[in-house]
């Protein structure tokens, strides 16, 4: 199977009203835990992984995963260290990987999709690639089966919109709010709206992500016809502050799982 047919399974078969996609920041607390938490999402319910690649500047990120990604990259997370993450993950649930464009670049698109390939990643998530500049990014994840996965924001233009959905690969991520990553104390009023727009536009599934914390803000997202749900800070949040990480962030995500039943 293909990344994008790996991914389409996994909504399909998540046994779920919304597939569940838990994030976490690569390197941390270090390569081996964040292996271990991983780990322990899949084996709580999860149906697919982000799996974010720490960077200097991240512009889409609040203070929590910016302050996971700035630790992972103290203790020395590197990208080649990140992919061995997802190698190890990749046999047990689908691993979409977030990184910055710059990451990108530098290796070069083609260089970069094939060794997201080769990490066995299903797709790639860049959250500052803007869609005029995404056609080589994505030729090259295409021709080796990696789903370029674009993001869409309530404040999308129609007609831009549209353009964004038709080329969507693997899903369409749909961000609930303006503004960065984190957590907030309830989820943003006209939630059913932006994701109805967002599905008019695309074949594939809709996922929604940023300021989803809890199992009532799963069920809620569920609710307004998403078809899938991403929660980060909050896990990451939970990895931080606790002894046990990956059995922290494993009960998170099975209280996550029981919101979507």
């Amino acid at each position: 199977m293909t990344g994008a047919e790996r991914i389409a399974a996994a909504f399909a078969g998540s046994g779920k009203r919304a597939a569940l996609m838990p994030y976490l920041m690569g390197g941390f607390p270090d390569l081996d835990g964040s292996r271990a938490i991983g780990e322990a999402c899949a084996a709580a319910g999860a149906d697919m992984l982000e799996l974010g690649v720490p960077f200097s500047d991240p512009l889409a990120d609040g203070p929590v995963i910016q302050a996971a990604g700035n630790a992972a990259l103290r203790a020395g997370a590197t990208l080649d260290g990140v992919l061995e993450v997802c190698r190890d993950l990749a046999p047990l649930v689908p691993v979409v990987v977030m990184c910055y464009a710059n990451l990108v670049f530098a290796r070069g698109a083609g260089r970069f999709a094939a060794s997201l390939a080769g990490a066995g990643a299903c797709g790639l998530i860049v959250p500052d690639l803007p869609h005029e500049e995404a056609p080589e990014v994505g030729e090259a994840c295409d021709g080796l089966g990696v789903a370029l996965v674009p993001l869409v924001a309530p404040t999308t233009p129609e007609d831009r919109l549209a353009v964004i959905g038709a080329g969507a690969r693997g899903f369409l991520y749909t961000v609930s709010v303006t503004g960065t990553t984190g957590e907030r104390e309830e989820i943003a009023g006209g939630l059913r709206e932006v994701v109805g727009r967002a599905a008019a536009h695309t074949d594939v599934p809709v996922a929604v992500g940023f300021g989803i914390s809890t199992p009532r803000d799963a069920g809620l997202v569920a609710d307004a016809g998403a078809d899938g749900v991403i929660v980060g800070s909050r896990l990451v949040r939970i990895a931080a502050e606790s002894e046990d990480p990956a059995a922290a962030v494993g009960a998170a995500v099975a209280e996550l799982g029981e919101g979507l039943r």
